[in-house]
């Protein structure tokens, strides 16, 4: 996980002028206790324009419900290189999911947000449930999603 979460840490880099380290950001996604089966969450960012930036993380295996990750999917067209090596199990009610990214330094303050996607099998879609802007400040401060998501925080 941790060379292809550099590698796009590294080419976000390239794009913005002036920019040329990352840092280690701990992302934390707690679940409601929602009484279904697993959750599957794709976590990734866009730009100040809305545009996509990349993915970091896409929990769940079964890559019939990635289309139910509707934002996401519809920004990746689908393409499985956007998730390549960093997937993992989806997320069971009541659970957390932790994951460790490497960020470029210029994806805060600079207008980007992180996005989380979440649905559970046999529910419904949850598009965008989270999205909140990449800022110092916001660091350490949780978020509460609109369905699944009880609280979401990145630290440094």
């Amino acid at each position: 996980m941790k060379p292809l979460l550099a590698l796009f840490a590294m080419t976000t880099a390239l794009t913005v002028p002036g920019v040329a380290s990352a840092r280690p950001v701990t992302l934390t996604t707690n679940l409601s206790n929602y009484g279904g089966s697993g959750i599957y969450l794709a976590l990734y960012v866009t730009d100040s324009s809305g545009n996509y930036a990349g993915s970091l993380w896409l929990a769940g295996r079964r890559s019939r419900y990635y289309r139910h990750l509707s934002d996401w999917f519809r920004m990746t067209n689908g393409s499985r290189s956007q998730i390549n090596g960093i997937t993992g199990a989806s997320v069971g009610a009541g659970r957390s999911l932790t994951v460790t990214a490497d960020l470029a330094d210029s994806l805060f303050d600079a207008g980007y947000s992180l996005h989380i996607d979440a649905v559970a099998e046999h529910r419904r879609e949850s598009p965008s449930e989270i999205v909140i802007p990449l800022t110092t400040a916001g660091a350490g401060t949780a978020v509460r999603g609109r369905s699944y998501i009880s609280a979401f925080v990145y630290n440094f």
